[in-house]
């Protein structure tokens, strides 16, 4: 869902404003809970295949946030009445192409990044070859877990890449 900002010709999406306890407080513009650092809801999920490989991919060098960076997860806001299994379900289906069942993790609150948000962290098995959106995916690969703990010292990957990895392992299913 979208509305039309106080700016000609650009589209803000409408995402629900949560509390220190993620309960909705009410619905605001996505550019303005960032732009004010007010809590809302991201949905992202960790990809993984059939061999337990994780989806690691870098983002289009012309994104606002974090362009050219590497990231762990697909995901995105969360939308007014979007779960997050929803917005991180919609995100795999915009940006890698495929759909797939995804379940939810965990969530924390997650103060790295542009702008403090709650994040749902959600994983899926894909059994479908990918094809990501070339408009927000540069490059993707598939890593075995020494080789992702690796490229995590090496590469340049998002915050909350980090932070989603560093909690992950401990809840981690077998696929």
């Amino acid at each position: 869902m979208s509305v039309a900002s106080g700016t000609v010709g650009v589209v803000d999406e409408l995402v629900e404003r949560v509390d220190a306890q993620d309960r909705v407080l009410g619905v605001v513009g996505r550019r303005e809970a960032v732009r004010e650092g007010w809590l809302h809801r991201v949905g992202v999920v960790v990809c993984r295949d059939g061999r337990g490989r994780f989806l690691v991919h870098r983002r289009a060098e012309h994104l606002s946030r974090f362009p050219g960076h590497y990231e762990l997860g697909v995901g995105g806001a969360a939308g007014v009445g979007e779960s997050y299994e929803q917005a991180a379900a919609r995100e795999v289906s915009e940006e890698l192409g495929v759909r797939a069942p995804v379940c939810l993790r965990f969530t924390f609150l997650n103060r790295s990044g542009l702008s403090p948000h709650w994040l749902g962290v959600c994983d899926a098995v894909l059994t479908e070859t990918v094809v990501p959106d070339p408009a927000e995916v540069a490059w993707h690969g598939w890593l075995t877990e020494p080789e992702l703990r690796r490229a995590l010292r090496q590469w340049t990957f998002t915050p909350d890449s980090q932070e989603i990895f560093a909690r992950y392992p401990a809840d981690r299913p077998t696929p």
